[in-house]
């Protein structure tokens, strides 16, 4: 019999890497010399470079960068198949990099990122994988933009920071000293959410609370993206509201695809392909997967409706052991999982759970594999 694992991380308790660890332990106490392979996953968001790197044998690349307040930080992103680059925007404007009584989106900036970009246009890679998840901003990308050559001016032809506060300042965008180099290299943004610039499903008033914005800042901050959004249709004849995904990381999705022509992808399904998860399929009997809680938001591009859709094209039945079970969590069954069982075994609370995480994972990993044992031996009589 031949397992592989792809399981999320669990957030704050336990990597994609050491699930995979831990199932080939369990698998190997309950089977006995059992075949077992595993690949770090993620969908997109946190994690996806290190994922990305660990799979496919890469190597990071540190940068020094601005962060989200304009402090230079520590970045890195991955170089995998000799001319690849993959790239975390959350490694340069992450909200994690933001102290908690710091964070206001007027005030945050994509610079970070698009240095990660230029860094990798430096290094002559053709091929840039941008992961958006995660972002401290809600700048419509023109600090990423900024970073690569785009001017954005004021009413006086003054030029923008690129921070939220600006977006209501545009009066006009100066594309003339964008890097050249960006036509010529193809460009891929991963994202798995759907919101448009503006409105009521927008970048301001879907992610903007998160991030620190008061109903006052989130309603200057839409009054401001809206007249960004109208530049944009003013000088290049397209609408960011009609395309989807434009309203991903403050607005970043937008810059990416109208200013660098970037390619908005799936998250999971870019990841899965860039870590050849089908090849890895081929002679596989069960797929092992997981993440910390499973519900119904698990069904909307994440690890396990994508590694479940997968293993179900190739008629390998997948199992999921997850951390805690949510609302709708039976609905991830429409999506090539076949059971779902968790980690924790007694009512607990969530700081024993994150402490024991390790422990609770692996008692889970060998109650999973002796019922599946169980079932192989009923099939058998």
């Amino acid at each position: 019999m031949k397992l592989l694992f792809a399981s999320d991380s669990f957030k704050g308790s336990l990597s994609s890497e050491k699930t995979i660890e831990l199932l080939t332990a369990a698998a190997r106490e309950v089977f006995g010399d059992v075949e077992c392979s595993g690949v770090p996953v993620a969908d997109g968001g946190e994690g996806t470079t290190d994922a990305v790197i660990t799979a496919e044998n890469g190597e990071k690349i540190y940068v020094d960068v601005s962060g989200p307040l304009m402090e230079r930080a520590r970045a890195y992103y991955g170089r995998f198949d000799g001319d690849r680059a993959i790239i975390e925007m959350a490694a340069a404007s992450g909200l994690p990099m933001v102290p908690v009584d710091r964070r206001n989106p007027l005030y945050t900036t994509s610079y970070g990122t698009g240095e990660l970009i230029l860094d990798a246009l430096n290094r002559g890679f053709p091929d840039i994988s941008i992961a958006i998840g995660g972002s401290a901003t809600n700048d419509g990308g023109m600090g990423c933009a900024r970073a690569l050559g785009v001017r954005f001016l004021d009413a006086c032809g003054n030029d923008l920071e690129g921070k939220g506060e600006d977006l209501e300042k545009v009066c006009s965008i100066d594309i003339s000293g964008l890097d050249p180099r960006v036509k010529s290299t193809k460009i891929t943004v991963m994202c798995d959410v759907t919101n448009p610039l503006c409105g009521e499903n927008g970048a301001t008033y879907t992610f903007g609370a998160q991030k620190g914005a008061t109903p006052e800042i989130q309603s200057r901050l839409e009054a401001g993206m809206q007249n960004y959004r109208d530049v944009i249709i003013r000088q290049f004849g397209v609408n960011p509201d009609v395309m989807e995904g434009s309203g991903a990381a403050g607005g970043l999705g937008c810059a990416l695809m109208v200013f660098l022509g970037g390619e908005m992808k799936s998250g999971i399904e870019t990841v899965l392909d860039l870590i050849g998860f089908d090849r890895r399929l081929e002679g596989v009997d069960l797929v092992v997967t997981g993440e910390g809680q499973t519900d119904w938001q698990s069904c909307y591009g994440k690890v396990m409706q994508g590694v479940g859709k997968r293993a179900k094209a190739k008629g390998i039945p997948a199992v999921g052991l997850s951390g805690s079970l949510g609302k709708d969590a039976a609905r991830i069954f429409d999506y090539g999982i076949d059971s779902l069982m968790t980690t924790v075994d007694a009512p607990m609370s969530l700081e024993e759970a994150l402490r024991r995480a390790q422990e609770l994972y692996y008692l889970g990993a060998v109650r999973m594999f002796r019922l599946i044992r169980t079932g192989m031996e009923i099939r058998q009589e």
